[in-house]
């Protein structure tokens, strides 16, 4: 994931996916980046709306940046991968799909669905900047980023920049203290986004 703020670019994230523990949560946000899933038939398809150009809508010092709402870009929509009322997907009639299991907000660097309550679960996804046990229970953790081993260009090509892009960016992100939304001067972007084997 390349992002970028207020224009600039800022560096690679990449992030490693719990698909044995959160297999639902996992590839909803794997497609999201690459574009692309497979239908209940087995058939690929291409989606309309992914996280490439896509905001981190909300960014709160000491606890998040939020993004994912790749139906308004506002924190107000989303949506999952998944179809409505599929008992494959465990999904709603909004194709919003249930919890799995939860894991512990143990550390910083974790992705966690960004919900509306129980079962909930859409596109919108936030980063963890410190521990948050208080959400233990209430989101689902099924990812972090990976930091890499040395500053070596051979470790950040395998293990992007980490955290440090996202420290990078709390330092230089002005907010909106009333909402926590970046002013537009600071929007951060996810540029680009993807898989990688």
């Amino acid at each position: 994931m390349e992002l970028s703020l207020g224009g600039k670019s800022m560096g690679r994230i990449m992030m490693q996916l719990y698909a044995d523990k959160t297999p639902l949560a996992a590839e909803n946000f794997r497609a999201l980046c690459t574009g692309s899933t497979l239908d209940e038939g087995g058939n690929e398809k291409q989606l309309p709306k992914t996280y490439a150009q896509n905001i981190f809508h909300r960014v709160v010092p000491g606890f998040c940046l939020q993004g994912g709402d790749i139906t308004k870009g506002n924190g107000t929509g989303g949506r999952s991968i998944y179809p409505p009322n599929s008992t494959t997907y465990r999904t709603d009639a909004w194709g919003k799909f249930k919890d799995e299991p939860f894991l512990q907000h143990s550390k910083r660097g974790l992705l966690s669905m960004a919900n509306n309550g129980a079962n909930q679960n859409g596109s919108q996804f936030f980063i963890t900047l410190k521990q948050l046990p208080f959400l233990d229970g209430k989101h689902v953790v099924f990812g972090e980023v990976l930091e890499p081993d040395s500053t070596s260009a051979e470790s950040i090509e395998h293990c992007g920049e980490g955290m440090r892009v996202i420290e990078e960016i709390m330092k230089l992100v002005e907010v909106d203290p009333k909402n926590h939304r970046p002013k537009d001067a600071c929007r951060v972007v996810i540029e680009k986004c993807g898989s990688v084997v």
